[in-house]
């Protein structure tokens, strides 16, 4: 089956809001095998609505509206998919009521009522989080219209609770998607080891480009979840095989996931010192549930005196070698590991910019160190390129450092 979205409001198009709401609703679309084939937004207009509505159903099975279900009077979504799939628009006695429930003991103005008026004889999808009802309908040739509130905290449990049953019922495949996480090798050269695999239509292989990382998606479609995804591990095991240990995980979210995972595993502890990122790293790690057992201290240790006073740093470094060098990266590694009385110490330094850089040490360029207390390992961090800003170079630094934990964990070379 073929999917369209249109999301409606005028909002989105002067970029007031950012639209998640296509993102949610097209992963979901995929888990049961239906393919979306366009997705546009439109403003609060009827004939721009009307003219989208009219070439959506012209090309798809299913068209799914998001927005434009609210009390006011730009809210006209409702009306005109009526008026696309030519059935009148009644009053559903059980939304009323759900809504003078809702403003119990507020004001609740006529306008209210109006979001309880829906296409004759369509499905309706109750709003466990607000006022306006969803439903489904369908046109004279049997297409369906699908219309969601545009609130992703309305439209995410809707979606979820109700859409999403309706819809299983129509469709009669399933999609699995398998994701294989990769760093330290571009998409380019990435997709130049995989090529000959990207070339099948079920299971298909893709590779997409992240900020300072990629990943390979394999997906497959089959009537069962359990045929999708046999049908894509033989190829999930040959991509990972040929791009070896550049792929750090598959079907997890980070780097910071699998290294909080791994130190959990091995029952080992991480301490960190940070120059430039400023405290990211630590942040990233913190940010998964379970770093606290695994996770003892972080320090920003910004100028050259702290990283001597708190970590060690001998401070004859400096004037010799500069802040931002190998030197001084292996001495704040070697420092915060035993100020923590952690297993592993990590030091990271470097030139974030955009001011600061010179021909010798560019903005872009970090060092950073991993000490385990009776080795250290140094990886220089270059920069790649035109420098995009100074946040880019702190998280494409920050992913070096935990990809090299990371390779610490799993018995791999550090380079």
């Amino acid at each position: 089956m073929h999917a369209e979205i249109i999301s409606v409001g005028t909002e989105l198009l002067l970029g007031h809001t950012v639209n998640t709401d296509t993102t949610f609703v097209a992963r979901e679309l995929s888990t049961l095998g239906i393919d979306l084939l366009y997705a546009c937004t439109v403003g609060d207009n009827p004939e721009r609505l009307r003219t989208a509505l009219q070439d959506a159903l012209s090309r798809s099975d299913i068209v799914i509206t998001t927005g434009g279900l609210g009390p006011t009077g730009d809210d006209l979504t409702k009306e005109t998919i009526a008026e696309v799939a030519g059935v009148p628009l009644v009053l559903h006695e059980e939304s009323r009521q759900r809504i003078e429930t809702y403003f119990k003991h507020r004001y609740c103005g006529e306008n209210q009522y109006k979001q309880a008026y829906l296409p004759q004889g369509c499905t309706v999808f109750q709003n466990d989080c607000g006022t306006a009802p969803g439903c489904g309908v369908k046109n004279a040739d049997g297409k369906i219209l699908i219309m969601l509130p545009g609130p992703p905290s309305e439209l995410v449990p809707m979606l979820q609770n109700h859409v999403m049953p309706y819809l299983a019922e129509l469709s009669n495949a399933v999609l699995v998607s398998r994701m294989i996480r990769v760093f330290g090798i571009g998409e380019g050269a990435a997709e130049e080891k995989i090529a000959d695999l990207t070339t099948g239509s079920n299971p298909t292989v893709a590779t997409y480009a992240k900020e300072n990382e990629m990943f390979v998606r394999v997906t497959a479609k089959a009537p069962s979840e359990e045929e999708a995804a046999a049908l894509c591990e033989p190829l999930v095991r040959e991509v990972c095989a040929r791009l070896g240990d550049s792929v750090y995980g598959v079907d997890v979210e980070s780097l910071e996931e699998v290294v909080v995972r791994l130190l959990a595993e091995k029952g080992l502890h991480l301490a960190t010192a940070e120059s430039c990122t400023g405290g990211l790293v630590a942040k990233r790690l913190t940010d998964i549930s379970g770093a606290s057992e695994v996770f003892s201290m972080g320090a920003v240790t910004y100028s050259n005196e702290i990283k001597s006073q708190l970590l060690g740093v001998p401070e004859d470094l400096f004037p010799a070698y500069g802040a931002v060098s190998e030197p001084v990266a292996r001495a704040m590694a070697e420092g915060v590991q035993k100020k923590s009385g952690s297993e592993l110490g990590l030091g990271i330094t470097g030139l974030a910019g955009p001011n600061g850089g010179t021909p010798e040490k560019p903005v872009g360029l970090v060092h950073m160190a991993l000490s385990d207390g009776k080795q250290t390992w140094v990886l220089r961090m270059p920069p790649v390129g035109q420098v995009k800003s100074r946040e880019w170079v702190r998280d494409r630094a920050a992913n070096y450092a935990l990809d090299m934990v990371r390779r610490y964990l799993c018995g791999l070379p550090i380079e």
